[in-house]
């Protein structure tokens, strides 16, 4: 598909003598033609910025939508506008399928005084654009509709029942299903299935239990605290091109949060209800937004084909776990850069109730706990250990001997440290 879309912009490009980009209606970047042309103007920063970040801000958002590109039905001429950004002219020209906006081609006007594309070639290049339109429109509707076989696949039980769904997914997506996919976890999600995600092959929202797998296999039973999650089957153009699917899924996030906090005042939240309300839409997100709640991504590694489907949305279940456990991974986590959680995440099915960790995990020794966690994190090594902490060593080594007396534990044997880190990384899991 994305090469159908290249093909189209490299037509565009050489009818108008100009290279050609094309954005989806929410501004992110799906091709654009190579220009050979020495002049600075021809990169300017705002078609730099897209092509690099494969997005444009919502204020050149704002500029361009001001200009009626969302209700245009052929051409528009933007004049250039240097304190934006924008050292050139640009021609727009509106994607539509069956009246409905599905995105936009972007083409570099000639510099004033020079004459632009006449009339015929504009003509012929909307009609490119309009071939650009039914695909755009056939892929969001191919996302929606393989809604149903995607959940089935997410949420049948090993052997036959999950054989059977993808290859029902498979049938489903014909040639695009033997193509290269991430599958993501968004969790919580508050909302219903949104009706388009780029670059989608299929999306869906799934029911998540606290823990992990549970005995039937059913891979929809391990996710972030219960709850909701949606579930993203992304198309990838090579194993090493992860960053529009990363961007797609972080735009998701803060989009979810609001609903969840309208709903939480609608309700009636007061107090400490509202502001946990308020907080998740506030933070999501953002790496600074912390608690049980927050909502995370987690990305599996590609797969080629569906047959690893089921493995990879347990992979983005784990990573959107390790990041509410470990707000440093950032609100979109990815599977092969959460370390020790890949192995914690598929042990941790149920809360963690090892007789050695059981007292020391309760609230009352929550600050001991942390003192083991950061001791047992940075090696043994009390000097690193105490001034992460911000204490005296004296006082880490009191707060050690009091964790040996509550777990029976020495701390001096590896399999010991072995032991009381698993049990202590394993509960921000559970």
């Amino acid at each position: 598909m994305k090469g159908d879309y290249q093909d189209l912009v490299d037509e565009i490009s050489a009818l108008l003598g100009a290279p050609a980009t094309l954005e989806n209606r929410d501004f992110r970047l799906i091709a654009f033609g190579a220009h050979d042309s020495d002049d600075d103007l021809a990169m300017d920063p705002v078609r730099t910025r897209s092509i690099l970040t494969r997005q444009s801000t919502a204020a050149v958002r704002s500029w361009f939508e001001g200009f009626g590109i969302a209700r245009a039905t052929g051409p528009v001429r933007i004049p250039a506008a240097p304190e934006a950004g924008v050292y050139r002219g640009r021609i727009c020209l509106p994607v539509r399928h069956r009246g409905i906006v599905q995105g936009y081609v972007w083409l570099l006007d000639q510099e004033p005084g020079k004459p632009g594309p006449d009339p015929a070639a504009l003509a012929a290049a909307m009609e490119v654009a309009q071939r650009i339109g039914v695909l755009l429109a056939e892929e969001a509707k191919a996302g929606a509709d393989l809604s149903r076989e995607f959940q089935a696949v997410l949420t049948a039980g090993r052997g036959w029942p999950q054989d059977m769904a993808v290859a029902a997914l498979r049938a489903a997506l014909g040639p695009g299903g033997d193509g290269l996919h991430a599958a993501v976890c968004v969790a919580p999600w508050p909302g219903e299935t949104p009706a388009t995600v780029p670059g989608a092959a299929a999306v869906c929202v799934v029911p998540l239990r606290g823990g992990g797998a549970g005995e039937t296999g059913d891979a929809s039973a391990a996710g972030p605290a219960g709850g909701l999650a949606l579930a993203v089957l992304l198309r990838l153009r090579s194993t090493d091109a992860l960053a529009p699917a990363l961007t797609a899924v972080a735009r998701l996030m803060p989009r979810a949060a609001e609903p969840a906090a309208a709903a939480a005042a609608g309700a009636g939240a007061t107090g400490s209800r509202a502001r946990a309300a308020a907080g998740a839409s506030a933070g999501a997100g953002s790496a600074t937004a912390t608690g049980p709640h927050r909502m995370t991504a987690g990305v599996a590694d590609p797969v080629r084909g569906l047959a690893e489907l089921p493995a990879a949305w347990e992979q983005a279940v784990a990573a959107s776990r390790a990041a509410v456990a470990e707000p440093r991974f950032g609100p979109v986590a990815q599977w092969s850069q959460i370390g020790p959680y890949r192995l914690l995440a598929s042990l941790a099915s149920d809360p963690v109730d090892d007789p050695a960790a059981r007292t020391l995990l309760a609230p009352a020794h929550r600050e001991l706990a942390r003192t083991a966690e950061v001791f047992l994190d940075c090696a043994g090594q009390a000097g690193r250990a105490a001034a992460a902490l911000g204490i005296h060593r004296q006082t880490l080594y009191y707060r050690l001997g009091r964790v040996e007396q509550l777990t029976g534990l020495d701390l001096d044997a590896g399999e010991d440290r072995l032991l009381l880190h698993m049990a202590l990384k394993a509960s921000r899991l559970a």
